[in-house]
């Protein structure tokens, strides 16, 4: 470290940046719902898309899928990159180009006229969301001074339960009064608001000394991040993670990040200074995320099903059971700094992971006949926590690098993010569909005239088993108390496994995050830019 005389000053954000900042941020904050918003608007459609023409596409149950993971696919593989290009061709012209992109994916998706075109829109769509999402964290950074971070990551933090809540239940009121394209047509004139006030309000900033490109770094960054969350998919679609193409994909994809990381440590010009993961408020900060959401993605998998198909509520009315969620992220998101202040990230984030564990292992209670004030109370504990969760840890992982390297720290947030909710839809998804099938498979057997692919098909999931016992009118009655029993017995063992994920996110955090005290001597030591550099990077 060096010595206190040889530390600069923190720099100072521009004046002018600094009179606008929040107006700014509640520009970025428009960004940031389109993006969020989209993911979770669309799973209320899938009944409608898989509808025939002219209702919906006619879509199957992989085509739905794949829908849903050409959008993940992209976005995770884009990630990475869109962050270092932030960094050096400027942030605001990238969150621009992303936005572009992004309303003129949803435009597409909206028209598509096959299933086929609306996986590759929705691809499209995943490139733009990409470059959209790191930017937003990388320029807060850059206009909020160090001490009013933490609230501005509350705010945006905050920003993201609420996105998720609305998803839902605008897609419930759209596909009640419009075809299902409206559910992307909707983003159109968000972006266009976004882009108007953009250009007129964030300023530009980026890496003042970015250094040479490292194009093999790169070029290795998106094939095995491509690769690992395909492979993810893959196994999650399958239901077998033991399948060549799914451990081959998998294990290249890892294979090609261990060649990135080994690239990077070598190299004079790396993309990402490895190094960083050596700072315990880092990588333990990382970790946590990824854990949260592999255990948070993999209940919301099922949370649509049982609310639909179990507990029989609309689209609509399943999308407000999720508003204390988001209420709770909203109210306790941007006021999770206090309670940092007070006793550190690392109580706070264990304490909020350990309630993240508490809420899984309350979905135990739900059965087809719990009170739905239940799961509105476990909605809520489960916004409480991540509201303590998500901004303390994303607080730690961008203060822990410099601030001309904002973009890439918010990449590789995002990153982990991304991954760790990709495999906790693919795994606990897996355990999900393994479990129901065990459990629905001699009940199906016993149906006579159901012929071995229509068993097979229809033990696939609790939506198609309903959907052949709709077709099979009175006889297949007998089909619906079992296959909600399948169902919620499968629950339960699903939410056991991400029980045990969120109590090894609290075991990480405990452990590896700083306390509150090594926090504050790390903040007040750390190294910062000359002086030069911080009035180059300031921008304007």
């Amino acid at each position: 470290m060096a010595p206190q005389s040889d530390i600069a000053p923190p720099r100072r954000v521009p004046e002018a940046v600094h009179r606008r900042r929040w107006a700014i941020l509640a520009v970025l904050l428009f960004s940031l719902l389109v993006v969020v918003l989209d993911n979770s608007i669309l799973n209320v459609a899938m009944k409608t898309i898989a509808a025939p023409a002219p209702t919906g596409l006619g879509a199957t149950q992989s085509e739905l899928e794949w829908a849903i993971n050409s959008y993940t696919l992209v976005f995770a593989g884009i990630l990475f990159t869109a962050g270092l290009l932030g960094d050096r061709l400027g942030r605001k012209k990238v969150l621009l180009f992303g936005m572009v992109v992004f309303g003129i994916g949803s435009v597409l998706s909206a028209v598509a006229g096959s299933p086929g075109e609306l996986i590759g829109f929705r691809a499209v769509m995943g490139f733009g969301g990409a470059f959209v999402m790191p930017s937003t964290l990388a320029i807060i950074m850059n206009v909020f001074e160090r001490d009013e971070q933490p609230r501005a990551i509350g705010i945006w933090a905050g920003a993201v339960g609420l996105a998720i809540a609305i998803g839902p239940i605008t897609g419930g009121i759209l596909l009640d009064h419009f075809w299902w394209g409206s559910v992307f047509l909707v983003n159109v004139p968000i972006v266009i608001a976004g882009l108007t006030a953009m250009a007129v309000l964030i300023p530009e900033s980026k890496d003042p000394k970015p250094g040479r490109l490292d194009p093999l770094g790169v070029v290795l960054s998106v094939i095995g991040l491509v690769l690992l969350v395909y492979g993810i998919i893959k196994g999650g679609q399958l239901a077998d993670f033991t399948q060549p193409e799914v451990y081959g994909t998998v294990g290249g994809g890892l294979l090609v990040l261990l060649l990135f990381v080994l690239h990077e440590r070598r190299s004079e010009h790396p993309a990402i200074d490895v190094r960083y993961f050596r700072n315990p408020a880092f990588s333990a900060a990382v970790s946590s995320i990824a854990l949260v959401f592999f255990a948070l993605m993999g209940v919301t998998f099922f949370v649509v099903f049982y609310t639909q198909s179990v507990r029989g509520f609309t689209p609509l009315q399943s999308g407000l059971l999720l508003l204390p969620l988001a209420a709770a992220q909203m109210a306790f998101a941007p006021r999770a700094r206090l309670v940092v202040d007070r006793f550190g990230a690392r109580v706070v984030c264990t304490a909020g992971m350990l309630l993240v564990a508490a809420s899984m292992a309350g979905f135990l209670l739900l059965d087809r006949h719990t009170p739905i004030w239940v799961l509105e109370v476990l909605f809520f504990v489960q916004g409480t926590a991540m509201a303590h969760i998500m901004p303390p840890a994303t607080v730690s992982i961008m203060q822990s690098l410099p601030r001309e390297k904002a973009g890439s720290g918010s990449a590789v947030n995002n990153t982990f993010r991304q991954v760790g909710g990709a495999l906790g839809v693919a795994v606990l998804g897996s355990v999900l569909s393994t479990t129901y099938r065990d459990g629905i498979a001699d009940k199906l057997d016993a149906v006579p005239g159901l012929s071995a692919d229509a068993r097979h098909a229809a033990g696939e999931s609790i939506e198609a088993t309903l959907g052949i016992a709709e077709k099979l009118g009175p006889a297949g009655k007998q089909l619906i108390g079992p296959a909600n029993s399948a169902f919620i017995h499968a629950m339960h063992v699903t939410v056991i496994g991400s029980t045990a994920v969120a109590l090894l996110g609290a075991v990480v955090v405990a452990l590896f995050l700083p306390g509150k005290k090594a926090a504050q001597a790390a903040g007040a030591g750390a190294p910062r830019l000359g002086p030069e550099k911080e009035q180059a990077g300031a921008g304007a």
